[in-house]
């Protein structure tokens, strides 16, 4: 699934959508999208759109049964001399139990096609003691397009049914659009039902406003994605290929630019989903609020995949910090460490679990394991010091609210997610380990000095273009940061402006992006996840 190929796929399947769908009439608009959507999945996976109507059909079912036995639950309650609290709690047991059985059904299927060698890994020492051989492949039938998340929307959507947050969706299709929207699938945004299912379906038309703003953003998209991330890809792939033949600085580099290729690539991903949302009159949900502006790495985490986080915040770290056993922690952590700290320390075990999952979430490898731990330990420790370090500041004279004390934090957090992300981009735990390693004993200027970068896949002409790119997105996002938004300044302009503003974005790409030797299309990098 060559980007190229897969961006061109969207283009036609997004052109003859709105084309068909502003022909067809409004009730048949949300079956165009559909039909869309699953055209889509089926051009880049074949058959194995089959597992997203599994997950579609279950999913459906489970939020049926929930929604009856919610009703009979009503029902029983206002029967006379019924015992509340019994009924209540019988109820409660099932409605858990169809919640799980759900949201298992669609973990199994991720599971057994994303993470069985991995789990067969871990397990084969206990594997070996008892006889059986652990698998070392997978079940050979491929991972389907976007898998991972709508797996997230579906279990997503069944919570909500069981908490009472939405009621279940009585139509079938109406959820099946929910789920499998084609602009979204490949990379998200992770949507909740109650931000785009009534929009989707409501099947309003294509305005002129919306198909120039959508499209703006979209080729807003392409251009983080042609002039940026595709253009270093050719330097970072060479290091992280063969880290051992270069030094610190060379793999200080590599991070950085990475990390650049990261969020161009997944930000101008998201761009592309949301302005295509655009066109059709939905909303989807932002996934980033100018991250590199964090001075935390919790921060950091509430800016970057937005929608991830606040799926791991509401459906994994409040249930669990919220179960009997962490609220008992909780309470002896506050007597035994105070208020303040107390809570602080007994939360980890519902950080953990998030790290955890979101390390898993990215992949099956132990590189996204230490990914998870680096950031839990980082963020953990860091809201445990708080209290350490504002005494420290206090003591030392240092204005914490000081503009100078703010660019450290920002430096910091900088240096930290840069960190990060050679973790999660390296092959394995141990080539992580040892690119930190090299990174710090080895570093040096000279590869810089005598121009050996420049032979790395990127020459002066790259460096040239990418930083002035680099330069102005980051001005654009410093400006939204302020509550400026260039781009939506533009569109308030006359027609004509309009559209040379969409000719120069769309000559932005191709001129600046696809062009010379050393241009190579990539993969959408968090398609692969």
């Amino acid at each position: 699934m060559k980007s190229y190929i897969s961006l061109a796929v969207l283009g036609l399947v997004l052109i003859a959508a709105v084309m068909l769908y502003q022909l067809a009439p409004r009730r048949m608009r949300p079956v165009v999208l559909l039909a869309a959507s699953y055209g889509y999945v089926w051009m880049l996976s074949g058959a194995l759109l089959t597992f997203l109507l599994f997950s579609t059909a279950s999913i459906w079912a489970t939020g049926m049964v929930l929604d009856a036995l919610r009703s009979r639950r009503a029902a029983e309650l206002a029967e006379p001399g019924a015992s509340r609290r019994a009924v209540k709690q019988r109820y409660q047991r099932l409605m858990r139990c169809m919640l799980a059985t759900g949201a298992a059904a669609n973990l199994g299927v991720l599971a057994a096609l994303k993470y069985l060698p991995f789990f067969a890994g871990l397990a084969k020492p206990l594997l070996a003691a008892v006889g059986v051989a652990a698998p070392t492949a997978g079940l050979g039938i491929g991972v389907p397009i976007g898998i991972s998340f709508y797996t997230l929307q579906a279990i997503s959507y069944l919570a909500d049914v069981y908490r009472g947050t939405i009621s279940a969706d009585r139509n079938p299709v109406r959820l099946a659009l929910f789920l499998a929207f084609f602009p979204q699938i490949m990379e998200g945004p992770i949507a909740r039902y109650g931000q785009t299912a009534a929009r989707l379906w409501e099947g309003r038309p294509v305005t002129a406003e919306a198909l120039f703003g959508g499209s703006a953003r979209i080729l807003w998209g392409l251009a983080k994605k042609l002039v940026v991330a595709d253009r270093v890809n050719a330097l970072v792939k060479a290091v992280f290929d063969d880290y051992g033949s270069y030094d610190g600085g060379v793999i200080a580099l590599a991070a950085v630019l990475y990390t650049a290729q990261l969020y161009f690539d997944f930000s101008g991903a998201m761009d592309i989903a949301v302005g295509a949302g655009r066109i059709f009159g939905v909303s989807e949900p932002e996934n980033f609020r100018q991250p590199f502006a964090s001075r935390t790495a919790s921060e950091f985490w509430q800016r970057w995949h937005v929608t991830l986080g606040s799926w791991f915040r509401d459906y994994v770290f409040y249930p669990v910090s919220l179960s009997a056993p962490v609220k008992r922690l909780s309470a002896a952590a506050r007597r035994a460490l105070g208020s303040r700290v107390g809570p602080v320390a007994a939360s980890g075990v519902a950080l953990a679990c998030v790290w955890l999952g979101n390390g898993l979430w990215h992949g099956a490898g132990g590189q996204y394991l230490l990914f998870g731990a680096y950031y839990f330990v980082l963020i953990w420790t860091g809201g445990l010091v708080v209290p350490l370090a504002e005494r420290l500041c206090l003591h030392m004279g240092i204005d914490r609210d000081g503009r100078a004390w703010h660019a450290w934090q920002h430096l910091r957090t900088l240096a930290v997610i840069v960190v990060g992300e050679l973790i999660f981009r390296a092959a394995s735990a141990e080539d992580a380990l040892s690119m930190v390693w090299r990174l710090v004993t080895t570093f040096s200027f000279a590869s810089f000095a005598d121009g050996t970068v420049l032979t790395l896949g990127m020459d002066a002409a790259d460096v040239a273009v990418v930083s002035v790119a680099v330069v102005v997105l980051l001005v654009v996002g410093h400006l939204r940061e302020r509550g400026m938004h260039p781009l939506r300044r533009m569109w308030s302009c006359p027609w004509p402006a309009r559209a040379a503003l969409l000719l120069a974005l769309a000559m932005v790409s191709v001129v600046f992006g696809a062009y010379g030797a050393s241009y190579v299309p990539i993969d959408p990098m968090y398609a692969q996840f």
